[in-house]
């Protein structure tokens, strides 16, 4: 086991990616062909969501007759722009996580599932680039050590609106089946509805899976593929465009939760590539 505080950076043909278990295993940086396609800092690159994704209603959910209450956003929430009165994207973006293994394109890394989660279990994540440099893997699983619990997983990640000074935005194409209607407070209504066009900060149902790519014209085109049947959008930030597969919708624990029992973990995954256009 490497040590946990020290960054991971893997590398396979002209790509880069370095990954901090010490900042909730977040994707700081990934750098294709020289050029990195995340908005850096902290609160940024791109992060685990788990156990749940997304706004918790004001962060209470029940589980059978018993009634949970998760936190609500803390003063470094509201700093990084994650303020509102909801429980806000899972546990495990700010622990610290343990590197598992690390080699040349892979690494593995865990982190427990304790208190203020109201069960004890285990979050792992699975870093691989492709060989050939032009894609990457990321896995989560999420296990329980005993008890049954509801529970999401998925990823945040904030990729850059403009590659370069002064280059084109990031168009978006995809082709949901709804969009989850968002009531005024930001938590889906259960209504679902013909998708709207952006801004979004809005969750669209893809039943086929995950499949949004993004373009810089005459730069770059990456496309965000997933089994998972739910991916938010959101684009009303100047600088970043955040494609976020997840395995439901916001305020999932409520509407649509998902068990992890001792033989059944929650697991998915996400793959993204990428060709250059110029």
């Amino acid at each position: 086991m490497t040590n946990s505080a020290t960054p991971v950076t893997l590398r396979s043909g002209d790509t880069a990616v370095t990954v901090e278990p010490e900042n909730g295993c977040r994707l700081a940086s990934l750098v294709a062909g020289g050029t990195e396609l995340l908005v850096q800092g902290p609160g940024h690159g791109a992060f685990v969501m788990a156990p749940w994704c997304g706004r918790t209603d004001h962060g209470r959910f029940r589980n059978g007759g018993e009634l949970h209450q998760l936190p609500v956003p803390s003063e470094q929430d509201v700093r990084d722009g994650l303020g509102g009165p909801h429980a806000m994207h899972g546990t495990v973006r700010r622990l610290p996580w343990r590197t598992v293994r690390a080699d040349e394109r892979s690494a593995a890394f865990t982190v427990g599932l304790t208190d203020p989660w109201p069960w004890d279990g285990v979050v792992t994540q699975l870093v691989e680039l492709a060989e050939d440099g032009g894609g990457i893997t990321l896995t989560l699983g999420v296990e329980t050590y005993g008890t049954s619990f509801p529970a999401q997983a998925g990823w945040h990640p904030w990729f850059r609106r403009t590659l370069r000074e002064g280059g084109a935005e990031a168009q978006i194409r995809f082709a949901p089946e709804w969009q989850e209607e968002r009531g005024a407070d930001h938590l889906p209504t259960g209504r679902r509805i013909e998708p709207q066009p952006g801004p979004w900060d809005d969750c669209f149902g893809m039943p086929q899976g995950v499949d949004v790519t993004l373009t810089w014209p005459e730069e770059l085109e990456l496309n965000v593929s997933s089994r998972a049947e739910w991916v938010v959008l959101y684009d009303e930030q100047p600088a970043a465009v955040c494609v976020e597969p997840q395995s439901g919708p916001p305020n999932g624990l409520n509407s649509l939760p998902r068990f992890v029992t001792p033989i059944e973990p929650l697991e998915i995954a996400t793959t993204w590539t990428w060709r250059h256009l110029t």
